[in-house]
């Protein structure tokens, strides 16, 4: 459907509370990377908000292809957003009688060559994530925590903002996971420490175990990432991207390292063999 068609409701509770979850997803050759796995995200986030019965009724599967395929796209960056649905402004889901969900998609351009060459550059965000918050382990339409994150990143001249949860330690990004490297050892933090469980997180995850990378889910201070032999972020859509600087201060040599390579490689090699 052509973006002139579309229409949605100003009675929907996506854009009046936030109430809804969404999945970025990236196709390559035509292959969306671990869509499996994203729906399976989903689904489990759509039972947290009670709307789960609704969206079984959708074969997301097929419709993401139908997207990819009818916007004749190979290599894309889908979004994938689900809502509660409309009704009146008074804020009570249980009352919606059909949920809201629509794809799109773009064509996606990777980043230059010369990006993930020098990596990122990061600060320490002032905003705080609550490690027992339910919110914090949803990909919900609620973004503003993250958006708020973002922008000071960008204020800073930064490429990204590294966000810690209340007890001090290291959540997550504003739009990835965050890896660290230190004496050889992969470490990421914990699902506890108030992140979403990301779906390349888990792939990289899966890539240290097979490939004789030790990796360890922790908590991690915020002077460890200066510690850092080096450090990376991911997500669907900048992969495995080097974080070289935080705060204006260089991790490791502020350049990627030999494992963030590693990795980085055979995520590619993983993402092309679908």
């Amino acid at each position: 459907m052509p973006r002139s068609w579309t229409k949605l409701s100003l009675f929907d509770y996506g854009l009046l509370y936030g109430y809804g979850l969404f999945e970025t997803m990236r196709s390559y050759n035509g292959v969306i990377f671990r869509l499996e796995q994203h729906l399976a995200r989903l689904f489990k986030s759509a039972e947290i908000l009670g709307i789960g019965k609704k969206l079984a009724a959708y074969d997301l599967n097929k419709a993401c292809h139908q997207v990819i395929k009818s916007n004749k796209l190979t290599n894309a960056r889908l979004r994938l957003t689900v809502t509660a649905g409309e009704d009146d402004i008074v804020p009570n889901p249980s009352t919606c009688d059909e949920i809201t969900v629509f794809i799109v998609a773009r064509r996606l351009v990777p980043l230059p060559s010369e990006i993930f060459d020098r990596g990122f550059t990061t600060i320490i965000s002032s905003t705080t994530r609550n490690s027992h918050s339910l919110i914090a382990t949803l990909k919900s339409t609620c973004y503003l925590e993250n958006i708020l994150a973002r922008q000071e990143a960008k204020a800073a001249g930064s490429d990204e903002a590294i966000i810690l949860n209340e007890k001090g330690y290291v959540a997550e990004a504003s739009s990835s996971n965050v890896f660290i490297v230190d004496q050889e050892t992969l470490i990421t933090p914990s699902l506890k420490s108030g992140i979403l469980p990301g779906i390349t997180r888990e792939a990289v995850l899966e890539i240290a175990l097979s490939h004789g990378i030790k990796a360890i889910e922790k908590d991690i201070k915020p002077e460890k990432l200066l510690e850092a032999e080096e450090a990376f972020l991911t997500n669907s859509l900048i992969e495995i991207m080097p974080m070289t600087y935080i705060n204006s201060k260089p991790i490791g040599t502020g350049k990627p390292g030999i494992i963030t390579r590693r990795i980085a490689s055979v995520y590619s090699e993983l993402v092309n063999s679908n």
